[in-house]
C-alpha cells in the first residue's frame, strides 16, 4: 500500500515568530514588567506612587501616628497630650511662612504593628498640636512651673542669664514641650495604681494589675494578709506632687486616708509594726524596724512637712512622735559606745542594725532643725552617733564596704555573724548619711569617710563591664554577684557627687529627695526667692 505524507497545516504566529522565540519573548517581557513595578516598592520615598496602584487600606482604631512640627514625630496609641504647647517659628518667621513650611514638612511615618507595616499621613499643624481622639478625655495638667520656679531660693545648676530674659525662645518651648509629655506619663502611672487602694480601709496592696485592675498583698507577706509599712507609708511625696501637677484630688486623697487610718490605730508603745491588714486596720505582727519593711515610712513623715514649706503640721506631729518612741524603745549603746537602732519584736529587741536603717542618721539630721529647741542639740548629736556607728561597720570590713546587717553581741559590735549577712549590693544609705551631715555641719570628716567609699568601689567593686556587688565584705579578695543594682545610679553615685558639690547644687531648701533619691520641689508659697533658677 503507498503511503502518503500528507503535510500538517500550522498557522502562522501573529508576530511571524516560532515557538521558541515566543518562549523567550514572553520571558523577557515579564521580567521587564517585574523590575518596572518593583521599582515603586523599592525605590525611595515611592508611597506616592503606590497609591496608583493600590487600594487604600482602612486604617484599624486604637492607633494613629501623629507628627508635631516642633519636635520629634511621635508615635502613640489613642493619646495625646491636653495642653500641648504651641509650635515656634524659627527666627524671622512670620506666620503665613510658618504654614508654608508646615505644609512642607509633612511627611510619611512607617509603623510595624503587629497585624504587619501600616502607612499613615501626618497630621502636621502649623500650631503643632496633636488631635485629640473624641473616646479619650485629656488629662488635666495644672502644675505653674513658672510659679514654682520663681519661689527658688537657689538657682538650679546650669541657668542661663540671658535665656531667663527671652520666655518666648526656640529652646525653651522645645523644652517645656518635652516635660509636657513626660510629667503625663507620671498622672497616667498614677492613675493606673489607684485600684490598689480598693481595699475596705483604703490601704493600698502590694501589687496591683494594670490590665485587670485587680489587687493583692505580696504571698510572703503574713500569707499574703499584709500590707507593709514602708510601701503604703511611701507613695505620699509622689502623690501630693501628682494632685499639684494635675490638679485632681484624688491622688491626695488617697495618701491622707492612709495617714488617718494610722491616726486612729492602737500603736504598741507608740511603735508602728511592719504588717498592717488592709482588710481589718490591724496590725498583723509586732515587728518594728527602722530598717527594711519599715524605713521610708518614717522617712515620708519629715519629708512631708519639708516638701509642703513646713506646712504639713500632721507630718511634723507624727514624726516626732515615732522618734521619741524609737529614741524610747529602740536605741542603745553598745559596751563599746557605738549607738545602734535595734529591731524590735513583740518586746524582744534583735541587737542588730541593717544597713537599710543606717539612712536614719541623714534623716535625724534632716528632721533636727525643726525639734522641740530642747531636742535639737540632742538629735543633732545623735545623727552623727548613728552616722559614726554606720561608718565602723564599713571601717571593720577587710574591704572598708559595709554588710548587709551587723550586730552587737557576744563581744562583736558593728560586724556581721554569718555569710547570709556579709554581703553589700552597691546599697546607698550610708553615704545618703554622709551627705546630710555635711550639708548640715560641714564637718570635713564626713567626704573624708565618702571618699574612703569611693576608693573601696573602685577597688573591689568595679569591673570591666560596670560595678557589681560582693558576696563577703570580709574577704580581700572579692567573689561578685555579677549584679549592678539600678539604686546604685540613682542614689548611691548622686549621693556622693552632691557630698563633694556645693550646698546650693540641689540645695536643700528647694528640693526633697525621695526614696530612692529623685527630687521633689519643695511648695514654696511666699514670696519669690532669690534663685530663679531653670530646670
Amino acid at each position: 500500500m503507498l503511503m502518503r505524507k500528507v503535510p500538517v497545516f500550522v498557522p502562522a504566529s501573529p508576530w511571524g515568530l516560532r515557538l521558541p522565540q515566543k518562549f523567550l519573548f514572553l520571558l523577557f517581557l515579564s521580567g521587564l514588567v517585574t523590575l518596572c513595578f518593583g521599582a515603586l516598592f523599592l525605590l525611595p520615598n515611592s508611597s506616592r506612587l503606590k497609591r496608583l496602584f493600590l487600594a487604600p487600606r482602612t486604617q484599624q482604631p486604637g492607633l494613629e501616628v501623629v507628627a508635631e512640627v516642633a519636635g520629634h514625630p511621635l508615635a502613640r496609641e489613642q493619646e495625646s497630650p491636653p495642653n500641648p504647647a504651641p509650635a515656634v517659628p524659627a527666627p524671622g518667621e512670620d506666620d503665613a511662612s510658618s504654614q508654608a513650611n508646615a505644609r512642607r514638612r509633612k511627611g510619611w511615618l512607617r509603623r510595624t504593628h503587629p497585624t504587619g507595616t501600616r502607612e499613615m499621613a501626618t497630621a502636621a499643624r502649623s500650631s503643632g498640636s496633636a488631635a485629640l481622639r473624641p473616646q479619650e478625655p485629656s488629662i488635666p495638667f495644672s502644675f505653674d512651673f513658672h510659679a514654682f520656679q520663681s519661689r527658688l531660693r537657689h538657682p538650679v545648676q546650669g541657668t542661663r542669664a540671658d535665656e531667663s530674659k527671652e520666655p518666648q525662645s526656640l529652646v525653651r518651648a522645645q523644652r517645656e514641650k518635652i516635660k509636657e509629655v513626660f510629667r503625663i506619663k507620671a498622672i497616667k502611672l498614677g492613675e493606673k495604681l489607684l485600684p490598689a487602694f480598693n481595699t475596705p480601709t483604703g490601704i493600698p496592696k502590694g501589687v496591683v494589675n494594670f490590665k485587670s485592675s485587680s489587687n493583692r498583698s505580696w504571698g510572703w507577706a503574713m500569707a499574703g494578709s499584709s500590707s507593709i509599712l514602708a510601701e503604703f507609708g511611701s507613695l505620699h511625696l509622689e502623690f501630693l506632687h501628682l494632685t499639684e501637677l494635675s490638679g485632681n484630688q484624688v491622688f491626695a486623697e488617697k495618701v491622707r486616708n492612709i495617714r488617718k487610718v494610722l491616726r486612729k490605730i492602737d500603736k504598741p508603745f507608740g511603735l508602728y509594726p511592719n504588717f498592717l491588714s488592709p482588710v481589718s486596720g490591724n496590725w498583723m505582727q509586732h515587728h518594728v524596724s527602722v530598717g527594711g519593711l519599715g524605713d521610708s515610712f518614717y522617712e515620708y513623715l519629715i519629708k512631708s512637712w519639708l516638701m509642703s514649706a513646713k506646712t504639713d503640721v500632721e507630718a511634723k506631729d507624727m514624726y516626732y512622735e515615732a522618734l521619741e518612741a524609737i529614741e524610747t524603745h529602740l536605741l542603745n549603746v553598745s559596751p563599746g559606745g557605738l549607738t545602734y537602732i535595734a529591731e524590735w519584736r513583740g518586746g524582744i529587741l534583735d541587737h542588730k542594725m541593717g544597713h537599710l536603717a543606717c539612712f536614719s542618721g541623714g534623716m535625724i539630721a534632716l528632721g533636727a532643725e525643726d525639734a522641740k529647741e530642747e531636742k535639737r542639740a540632742r538629735y543633732r548629736e545623735l545623727a552623727a552617733q548613728i552616722t559614726k556607728t554606720c561608718h565602723e561597720s564599713y571601717a571593720r570590713s577587710d574591704t572598708k564596704l559595709g554588710p548587709e546587717a551587723f550586730w552587737f553581741n557576744s563581744g562583736r559590735e558593728a560586724v556581721a555573724t554569718q555569710l547570709s549577712e556579709s554581703y553589700y549590693i552597691l546599697r546607698p544609705e550610708v553615704v545618703e548619711s554622709y551627705m546630710y551631715l555635711w550639708r548640715q555641719t560641714h564637718d570635713p570628716i564626713y567626704r573624708e569617710w565618702g571618699w574612703e567609699v569611693v576608693t573601696a568601689l573602685e577597688k573591689y567593686c568595679r569591673t570591666e563591664a560596670g560595678f557589681s556587688g560582693i558576696q563577703d565584705v570580709y574577704s580581700s579578695i572579692p567573689n561578685h554577684d555579677n549584679k549592678q543594682q539600678t539604686f546604685f545610679l540613682a542614689e548611691t553615685l548622686k549621693y556622693l557627687y552632691l557630698l563633694f558639690s556645693e550646698d546650693d547644687v540641689l540645695s536643700l531648701e528647694d528640693w526633697v529627695f525621695n526614696t530612692e533619691a529623685h527630687p521633689l520641689p519643695v511648695n514654696h508659697s511666699d514670696s519669690p526667692g532669690r534663685g530663679g533658677g531653670q530646670l
